[in-house]
């Protein structure tokens, strides 16, 4: 068990830091994006991207969770074999779905580009994007493969490598397209993703193949192997379509729904790039500290359910719950604190500063959601999380689409908050259900939120006022960061449990 525990350990902390690393490079990258191609443009291509992550989907739900539930649980029994197996068998369905969702958008490619995109760019973008498909959906398929044997490192470098490609190829085509209007803008961007996921799918299809090989196993085929893998996958897949297909919907109707309540197209577009392309990438960014070990948690509670240890798993769950809802609580004190600064000084736009501290309700419960809905599919109850997701999109495709008429682009921001709320609740109300796990609302939330206002109090008596804008920000949510912790840590010391729980 520690030995286990460390290698959690150790993986997170790969994932986490990479993923920390990438996701702040890719935050500047897209702010500097941002500011160049302005927030129409930014709009216009949040349009294509929903196209793009609705085909995405297509090509890789279902199997990556299959690979991840199945070799997790077939190493843990030791049929490394079986396990080996399985993963050939989900690259190899992964490289057919992605040939076909490509099939797709190139079949459907005029209809998509009048009455998805309505005709703001042609169907060129489309087409690379058809070329990208099989290859995301096959280094989706490694890349979990990778995760559930506890190689992460593998995966970081794949990160990196991916990511350094795409930036370069974005600055070289943004260079030679960025005068050529708002098409040639989306097609640069589409392009360079295309790119580096090519050369990404390379560079790991040559980690798993060596891996492969070092192992030294043999080929095991069984027809009740590719059973498994589709009785998993398939639920997860066609609920995937259903959900992604709702969030298209939703995000390709949201401008005409904004034109409806009396703006012009261009600002319909500029406000739903601004919230979409700018504020949400910044509010999300701080998931990273939690999505590596999310992730990690599915092959482990897999492991454990194949055990039926569900005291480790209820060990694990409340020490994730408490430091889930310690770090979301932080995050939604600094931006409802310091949004109109971080407003300043990340696009020099007062407008995105009213943003931050708007959308700062929902920041708590999508960031505890996710890691609900990582545990439940680590229970192995992926139908249910999708049937949840399904549910909350219907609703709010509805909120979107009778409210923006009316009340705007504020309509859109109480559709969010209704989603993030109700997504919460029927997946906490899952959790409680297929598990032991007991709430701790001392915990969870009078802890957590205690420390939030004693770092408010102290950060606003001892505050930093220097010549800069940007380092004042800086300073201060440091400062607030370090008060934050130290209150944590201190308020825990005078509430440690007598009985401690112990896995063996």
């Amino acid at each position: 068990m520690r030995q286990k525990s460390k290698l959690f350990l150790i993986n997170g902390a790969i994932l986490t830091s990479t993923s920390l690393l990438m996701k702040f490079a890719a935050l500047i990258f897209n702010i500097y994006i941002s500011n160049q191609i302005g927030s129409k443009a930014v709009g216009v291509f949040s349009l294509v991207m929903a196209v793009y992550i609705f085909f995405i989907t297509v090509a890789t739900s279902g199997l990556n969770i299959a690979v991840t539930v199945i070799v997790s649980e077939k190493f843990a029994l030791n049929k490394n074999k079986q396990a080996i197996k399985a993963i050939r068998t989900c690259i190899f369905f992964s490289l057919l779905l992605g040939i076909t969702a490509g099939g797709l958008i190139l079949l459907f490619s005029d209809f998509i580009t009048s009455k998805c995109l309505h005709n703001m760019v042609s169907s060129k973008p489309l087409f690379f994007i058809a070329i990208g498909l099989p290859f995301i959906a096959m280094s989706s398929c490694i890349s979990s493969y990778f995760t559930t044997v506890r190689k992460a490192y593998k995966n970081a470098i794949t990160q990196v490598f991916e990511f350094t490609i795409k930036m370069i190829a974005t600055i070289i085509l943004l260079k030679i397209n960025i005068s050529n209007g708002v098409e040639a803008v989306c097609i640069s961007l589409i392009l360079a993703d295309v790119i580096s996921e090519i050369c990404s799918f390379t560079l790991i299809f040559i980690l798993y193949i060596i891996d492969i090989r070092i192992k030294k196993l043999e080929d095991v085929r069984s027809f009740g192997q590719r059973f498994n893998i589709l009785k998993i996958a398939f639920p997860v897949a066609v609920t995937s379509y259903i959900r992604s297909g709702l969030s298209t919907l939703k995000q390709l109707i949201i401008p005409t729904q904004l034109e409806k309540s009396g703006i012009s197209c261009s600002r319909a577009l500029s406000q739903y790039g601004m919230i979409n392309g700018m504020v949400l990438p910044v509010i999300t960014f701080p998931t990273v500290l939690t999505d590596s070990y999310s992730m990690l948690l599915i092959p482990e509670f897999s492991t454990y359910v194949a055990q039926n240890n569900y005291k480790a798993i209820n060990f694990i769950a409340n020490k994730i719950f408490k430091v889930t809802c310690a770090f979301s609580m932080c995050i939604c004190s600094i931006f409802f604190i310091f949004s109109n600064d971080l407003g300043l000084a990340i696009y020099n736009n007062i407008e995105t500063g009213y943003f931050f501290k708007v959308f700062t309700p929902f920041i708590f419960f999508m960031y505890m959601d996710h890691i609900i809905d990582c545990i439940l599919k680590g229970l192995n109850k992926q139908f249910g999380v999708m049937c949840c997701n399904i549910l909350d999109l219907s609703i709010t495709t509805c909120f979107i689409y009778f409210l923006l008429p009316v009340l705007g682009i504020n309509g859109y921001v109480l559709s969010i908050f209704v989603s993030e709320v109700l997504n919460f609740s029927i997946s906490l109300f899952q959790l409680f259900k297929y598990s032991k796990i007991k709430p701790n609302f001392i915990d969870w939330i009078v802890v957590p939120l205690t420390c939030s206002l004693i770092a408010y109090f102290v950060t606003n008596v001892f505050h930093f006022n220097f010549v800069n804008l940007t380092v004042n920000l800086i300073f201060n949510i440091l400062f607030f960061i370090l008060i934050y912790t130290i209150s944590f840590f201190i308020i825990n010391l005078f509430n440690i449990r007598k009985n401690r729980v112990s896995i063996h």
